[in-house]
């Protein structure tokens, strides 16, 4: 444990620069006496750390010192992002250098540490593709990739909804992977950011020109905005229906997030036979009945009026199928 402390005193020096032995103590939960001879320690380690006297006084390092515990090269220290999505790093060409990294930072960790990375790794696992559904594996995803890092304009040529082909050229600000599908947050020339989706670029040439990225543009902020904003565009209609107990329960598997958080927002009461009225949210025109019946009879449109006679008309065409 001692070994892992002294570590922690290390790099919260390295990250945090001057600290006193209140702040480290109160930091790593020991007594400022301990934090001492950890400082005595580290000293006759050979570590440059100093410290200064008086009221504004505290350890630091000295300018310039930087530990390289790990021995991390560049790619490596770039590749340990995507630490927690293995596929992602092989799909970008970063798998080997992913594995090199790890092995690294497994190195540099305390014994006692390592047995417990080693045990989190046999006990958890991350499979980020949803069921029945692979990973995309775009053709131009590494190129895509090497524009990123290099902040290099493109111009692609990308397949719209409705298979209209038009050329884009673009800034390409970073990639998105999610359920298994690689998305690329580009911006136009007009300064307007937008989605694409990479498996519908069907080609892609690097022009050599650098452009000079945002500063202040977040990808994470970018794509959390941009998701919620698809999510009212896919769902402009409000379904109220009423659920049976089993319509609940696969809703999140029907209508994935929407779908769950419609069930458990629901604020009307629980009937004598397990219904609940839920205000659903749906897709415009033919999809959003599509949804509905799927349910079979574990739902029941009330309104809209327009949606109800829709999903009644189609359950009779059935009907008269099958009669």
């Amino acid at each position: 444990m001692r070994a892992s402390r002294l570590l922690s005193v290390l790099l919260l020096l390295q990250n945090r620069g001057r600290m006193t032995a209140g702040q480290l103590a109160a930091e790593l939960e020991v007594s400022a006496r301990t934090v001492y001879r950890d400082i005595d320690a580290l000293s006759a380690a050979g570590i440059p750390v100093y410290a200064d006297r008086g009221r504004a006084g505290g350890y630091q390092l000295v300018d310039g010192f930087r530990t390289r515990l790990t021995g991390l090269t560049e790619p490596e220290a770039q590749a340990l992002a995507l630490a927690g999505l293995p596929e992602a790093a092989a799909e970008l060409g970063f798998g080997a250098v992913l594995a090199a990294a790890r092995q690294k930072v497994t190195a540099a960790l305390p014994a006692e540490l390592r047995e417990r990375a080693d045990a989190v790794a046999q006990r958890f696992h991350l499979d980020v593709p949803g069921w029945f559904r692979d990973i995309e594996r775009p053709d131009h995803l590494p190129a895509l990739a090497d524009a990123v890092w290099r902040d290099r304009t493109i111009v692609v040529r990308y397949r719209k909804w409705g298979d209209e082909d038009v050329d884009r050229t673009l800034e390409p600000l970073g990639l998105i992977f999610k359920a298994g599908r690689w998305y690329l947050a580009g911006r136009r020339p007009s300064g307007r950011v937008a989605t694409y989706r990479i498996a519908r670029i069907s080609d892609l040439t690097d022009t050599g020109e650098h452009f000079a990225r945002p500063n202040d543009f977040d990808i994470a902020t970018y794509w959390r905005d941009w998701s919620r904003d698809f999510e009212r565009r896919m769902y402009p209609r409000v379904a109220r229906v009423r659920m049976s107990p089993f319509a609940r329960t696969v809703a999140p598997f029907y209508l994935g997030a929407v779908g769950a958080a419609a069930v458990r927002d629901a604020a009307a009461p629980v009937d004598t036979d397990g219904w609940q009225i839920v205000e659903l949210p749906v897709e415009a025109g033919a999809p959003a009945l599509g949804e509905l019946l799927r349910f079979g009879p574990n739902v029941e449109v009330l309104e809209p009026a327009d949606l109800r006679h829709e999903v009644a008309d189609a359950i009779n065409t059935m009907g008269a199928i099958y009669d």
